[in-house]
């Protein structure tokens, strides 16, 4: 019987980098099986065998996404007693943090929410106080509900890859997973760049874009970026706000990222300081972003910026 359970929720043709993270941080404490909510494509099943998945539990009922996230908490506490998991890993939305939540109670589980790392032992690290801190903490209880922050675990394939057994998981019937109904939903639109908290390359403006978020978008698109902002842009409705990065935002960890018109307060460092490579353009000489940043420049981003996508474009043309 395994005793770790990853939930996996509409993974569509291909998992997610984050769920690859908590799949590689799975298998690392135990023998790992899958709670998935949605269809199960055989690219999906292929990367789930890949990365050492023993088992796939399924829902009884396909219409759980009618929904609220109380009827994927009775699924996943479900499947949870059927494999006898010790550990149940989560991603770190706030999506997963309600169904942790729910889980605690059904599973009369310890949760334990902001995870950067888990230990052999159970120990789980979570970054507190916008990551100027990180602390150890552990359940005591039977069973622990551990939801994971992206971009802390690097994704690594098991040895051998072995195809999993599927399994049904009934559902549980009750009212409280299905006494509130989602009637209706409008599609977003799709900008064609990158996931924010996956993206390799994150370009991020702030304040200092005073409403234009052209220059950002513009050269995120020369560099096949993803688009990311500060708590100060996405409130003042420049942007929407799951273009956040920070502490009540998105954690990013890319390989490059940009920031442009942001001081760096310690909220906006919790969310990206992780980065391999930072580039900071502020005006003033004198902004936080600087103290963390691997290349600053001092000057007007709206003179910066459209100057760095002109020569992108010319070496790539």
């Amino acid at each position: 019987m395994a005793n770790v359970l990853v939930f996996i929720d509409n993974p569509g043709d291909a998992l997610k980098k984050s769920t690859l993270e908590l799949l590689t941080l799975g298998r690392s404490l135990g023998e790992t099986a899958v709670a998935l909510n949605g269809d199960l494509h055989q690219d999906v099943s292929a990367t789930l065998a890949e990365y050492g998945v023993s088992a796939v539990f399924r829902p009884s009922a396909q219409d759980l996404d009618d929904y609220l996230v109380s009827a994927k908490a009775a699924f996943v506490a479900a499947a949870a007693g059927a494999t006898g998991a010790g550990t149940v890993l989560l991603d770190n939305s706030p999506e997963g943090k309600e169904i942790a939540a729910r889980l605690g109670i059904r599973l009369n589980a310890g949760v334990i929410t902001d995870v950067v790392a888990v230990d052999a032992d159970g120990t789980a690290h979570k970054s507190v106080l916008a990551g100027s801190y990180t602390t150890a903490a552990r359940t005591t209880t039977a069973v622990s509900v551990l939801t994971v922050k992206a971009n802390n675990v690097t994704p690594e394939p098991a040895s051998v890859a072995t195809a999993p057994e599927t399994s049904t998981v009934e559902v549980p019937a009750d009212g409280t997973a299905t006494a509130a109904r989602i009637t209706a939903r409008q599609q977003k639109a799709a900008s064609g760049r990158p996931d924010l908290a996956d993206a390799r390359i994150v370009v991020a403006g702030g304040r200092g874009v005073d409403g234009d978020f052209g220059p950002v978008e513009q050269l995120a698109d020369a560099l096949g970026a993803a688009v990311g902002a500060s708590r100060a842009a996405t409130d003042a409705g420049w942007i929407s706000h799951d273009a956040q990065v920070g502490q009540t935002g998105k954690t990013v960890s890319p390989q490059l990222y940009i920031s442009a018109g942001i001081s760096g307060a310690i909220q906006q460092k919790a969310g990206m300081q992780t980065a391999k490579v930072i580039v900071a353009v502020n005006k003033d000489a004198e902004s936080p972003i600087f103290e963390i940043a691997d290349f600053g420049i001092i000057g007007d981003l709206f003179d910066v910026l459209p100057q760095a996508t002109e020569e992108i474009k010319k070496r790539k043309g």
